[in-house]
């Protein structure tokens, strides 16, 4: 069965701020790193992804293409999964500073990426998406009403 599967080592960057701009330095830190194939960057719906000069920045680089993860299926975004991972990782850990934890953070993603084995979907693309239909309605918080 086909699926996707990631097989390179994950990239990270810690700000202190999640705003466009620190979006777009992660940005351009992936694509020099990976700087002669095509980038598939999965992400959630936070605005800062649609900003416009995110926008504006990927009109420029059409080798990097977004995906995004419906807004009410987070066991769908795999970065959750991963985050998982590393919350357990570094858990039990003491830290006396902002960078010590990601001191930690950055000692586990290294280790994890030496030993990193592909994420494999279990369920077909028809299967994910009919659970995805099934959530339930958005609410229009502004009229009151189900969109």
């Amino acid at each position: 069965m086909p699926g996707l599967e990631a097989k390179q080592p994950s990239a990270d960057a810690c700000y202190d701020r999640h705003r466009n701009t620190e979006f777009l330095a992660f940005l351009k830190q992936v694509t020099k790193a990976h700087p002669r194939v095509k980038l598939h960057v999965v992400a959630d719906n936070y605005a800062t992804h649609n900003h416009p000069n995110v926008k504006a920045w990927l009109a420029k680089n059409p080798r990097i293409r977004m995906h995004f993860t419906p807004t009410s299926a987070s066991w769908m975004n795999m970065v959750e999964i991963f985050f998982g991972i590393t919350r357990q990782a570094i858990r039990r850990g003491t830290f006396t500073s902002v960078p010590d934890l990601i001191g930690a953070i950055r000692t586990f993603i290294d280790g994890y990426n030496q030993r990193c084995q592909p994420f494999r979907w279990t369920k077909t693309a028809d299967q994910l998406l009919a659970t995805a239909d099934r959530r339930p309605p958005r609410h229009d918080i502004t009229a009151g009403n189900t969109a």
